[in-house]
């Protein structure tokens, strides 16, 4: 069983109108897994609906709460990628598990988003990794330890 943690960011805005700004919606998640017939076992728990630059250290304690409290051996959590690296790094003294963090660049809502391919990515990668704590972005999989996100590029880099 893949346990899926959503937390809000990109991944999960939504843009209701011209005269407003994107606002974390419902978790794209569960769309996106039927909408591509993935079957494996798997379940998903909304714990946050935040832009991760809104994230607290409360907020990661209480990620990091849900994560070790988790049965689940594999754990995919859906992030924003402003702050990923940072969870991703509180995460690590969590053993015996594979943990990734995915986001998405675009809100899965748009049609060019990145959304839909990261969170497939990512879900592979989770049944595949050995344990510990990885990012899965764009194709990359990415140790928190040694990575940032370059805002400017619009991708993670490793040094």
């Amino acid at each position: 069983m893949i346990e899926i943690f959503t937390t809000g960011g990109t991944i999960d805005k939504v843009y209701f109108d011209a005269l407003s700004e994107y606002q974390i919606g419902p978790a794209a998640v569960p769309d996106l897994l039927a909408e591509n017939n993935v079957h494996a076992p798997h379940r998903v728990t909304q714990l946050l609906r935040k832009d991760s630059l809104d994230m607290t250290e409360a907020d990661r304690a209480a990620i990091h709460a849900a994560v070790a409290a988790s049965d689940a051996a594999q754990i995919l959590i859906t992030h924003g990628t402003d702050t990923m690296v940072e969870t991703a790094r509180a995460l690590s003294d969590i053993d015996g598990k594979t943990i990734v963090l995915t986001g998405a660049m675009q809100p899965a809502t748009l049609r060019n988003s990145d959304a839909e391919f990261n969170v497939g990515f990512a879900f592979a990668a989770v049944q595949t990794l050995p344990s510990g704590v990885y990012l899965a972005m764009n194709g990359q999989i990415f140790d928190p330890a040694k990575t940032s996100k370059d805002r400017t590029a619009g991708r993670f880099i490793s040094p």
